[in-house]
């Protein structure tokens, strides 16, 4: 197979290297932190082995804390999807070098490539999928999005590590200045599989290949920003699956089978031995405040909530010095259950929250009762509480 265009070549490749070095890091920390954020005990996947990160108690503060590191993870990854692509494009002569090994040290190096290549594929794919609620790959994402990151993590450090010095010699050969100014682009010398040694007549510059690359990342940055950061840019957003409402739902009360019944005047709150109607819980003492809600599609949004401090609530149920709460949802799905920290509890802005925007909750929104905590995931954020079980230090 010849591979003929006359823009590819160490330095081009370099570049575009140089790019995701500098910013796929940042992907995959902030990846690793929103598993952090579950909580201990409760970060999907639990069962990993040697992979299982160590746990300790997500802060609430900033409050917008799961906000940023996931619409950084979702968000980010998504602007560099054309950077990647392009990536690919600039080595893919390499995929079909023969024979594929000329040595132990080249094997080696072409693991690292199909576990670099392969893994980050993976990643994303199944993260467009989920963001999209689209499982047709018939198996856990959580599990296979998590040790896929690591066998692409491997393969990145050392690609990185065996690369970095080559990059570095190529992008020395050529001024990113100069290049930036010359409409056409001759041929890098040909002393790389990378430049083809008969070329075809060039049809765009490497300024115009790098200006296609940031446009392209630039417009998925301008129809997925506004997922997270909400504003006039929501308007953007064409590809939001659950639209581009400044209030977006991610489970209704009919896919939860929440019965009406059972949100209805017999309601009440299991508090330890003690029970609270909503009219019970609208009688003591309010308080509001203005929290994001962040989901790990990438998706937020920032209401006003009005309730009951948890803190107040452990202290009616007997339990002065909460360690951890547990709290219960009428939604018997895999997410009916969450366990908050001490410090998630004791927050002055955490609470059970009976009202939004100066209104009743929504069916759809957690009525009749839901938590909401600073920076907590939203899939904690539990609505349709019946239960909260404060357990002391």
């Amino acid at each position: 197979m010849k591979f003929r265009s006359p823009l590819r070549g160490p330095w081009l490749t370099s570049v575009l290297g140089v790019v995701l070095l500098a910013a796929l890091p940042l992907v995959i920390v902030t990846g690793l932190l929103d598993y952090v954020a579950y909580g201990p005990g409760q970060s999907i996947p639990g069962d990993v082995g040697l992979l299982h990160l160590p746990a300790f108690d997500w802060p609430t503060r900033p409050s917008w804390l799961f906000r940023l590191t996931q619409g950084l993870h979702v968000g980010l990854g998504l602007v560099l999807v054309p950077v990647v692509l392009a990536k690919l494009w600039s080595v893919i002569p390499r995929l079909f070098v023969w024979p594929p090994a000329k040595s132990i040290g080249h094997a080696l190096e072409r693991a690292t490539l199909l576990m670099l290549v392969g893994g980050i594929l993976f990643e994303i794919v199944t993260g467009l999928m989920n963001i999209q609620y689209d499982y047709a790959f018939g198996f856990s994402f959580y599990t296979a999005h998590y040790i896929g990151a690591w066998v692409f993590l491997a393969g990145f450090v050392t690609h990185a590590v065996l690369k970095l010095p080559i990059a570095r010699r190529a992008l020395r050969t050529r001024s990113l200045r100069a290049e930036l100014r010359v409409p056409t682009s001759a041929p890098e010398p040909v002393d790389d599989e990378l430049v083809a040694t008969d070329p075809a007549p060039p049809t765009m510059s490497r300024r115009g290949a790098l200006a296609l690359v940031g446009g392209g990342a630039l417009f998925v940055a301008t129809i997925t920003a506004g997922q997270t950061l909400g504003g006039p840019l929501r308007d953007l957003a064409v590809l939001l699956p659950r639209g581009r409402d400044d209030f977006p739902i991610n489970r209704t009360a009919v896919a939860a089978a929440i019965e009406p019944a059972a949100t209805g005047a017999a309601w009440r709150l299991a508090l330890g031995e003690r029970t609270f109607s909503r009219a019970d819980l609208l009688r003591l003492p309010q308080h509001t405040a203005r929290l994001p809600i962040a989901c790990v599609e990438g998706w937020s949004t920032v209401q006003d909530w009005t309730g009951v401090r948890l803190r107040d609530l452990a202290a009616l149920a007997g339990v002065a010095s909460p360690g951890s709460a547990s709290v219960e949802s009428l939604d018997e799905g895999p997410f009916g259950r969450a366990t908050l920290s001490a410090g998630q509890v004791l927050d002055p802005d955490a609470l059970l929250a009976l009202r939004v925007n100066g209104v009743d909750l929504s069916p759809d929104h957690g009525f009749p009762a839901r938590v909401v905590v600073p920076a907590l995931p939203g899939v904690h954020c539990t609505k349709w509480v019946r239960s909260i079980t404060f357990r002391a230090v």
